[in-house]
């Protein structure tokens, strides 16, 4: 009994992840869009939504190598995800106060969030896969 109880309550919070990173692929998709002109149709937000679920159920909650000398060297799934998610994070808030404070910033800025943004999920997409690889 406890150990489904532990599951669901995992599955709960992963599932509560992917919808932050939907909600962060929402917000940084919505502003790019709307600089981009050839960026603006419901495909383009669908797809940040769904690497914003896949980044963030992956890639946050990944199992770690335990710390010991047969382990000392660097973790390179647990950089990747604290990385990943940084930098989607980040770009998610620069989108959000965008919108919200109604900003008008440089096109290039919008690149860089853009940029910033495929690189924290594709981060967190590849250190979920890889801390699930070694785990099996």
């Amino acid at each position: 009994m406890r150990f489904r109880v532990r599951k669901t309550a995992h599955l709960l919070e992963r599932l509560g992840l992917a919808m932050a990173g939907a909600a962060c692929g929402l917000f940084v998709g919505a502003y790019v869009g709307s600089t981009f002109p050839v960026l603006t149709t419901q495909g383009f937000l669908l797809l940040m939504m769904l690497l914003g679920v896949i980044g963030f159920y992956l890639g946050i909650d990944t199992p770690q190598l335990p710390f010991d000398d047969a382990h000392s060297r660097i973790d390179a799934a647990e950089f990747l995800s604290s990385a990943g998610t940084l930098c989607a994070t980040l770009t998610a808030l620069v989108s959000v106060a965008v919108i919200v404070l109604r900003l008008e910033p440089h096109d290039a800025l919008t690149a860089l969030v853009f940029v910033g943004w495929i690189a924290g999920v594709a981060m967190q997409i590849v250190a979920g896969a890889k801390a699930r690889m070694r785990k099996a």
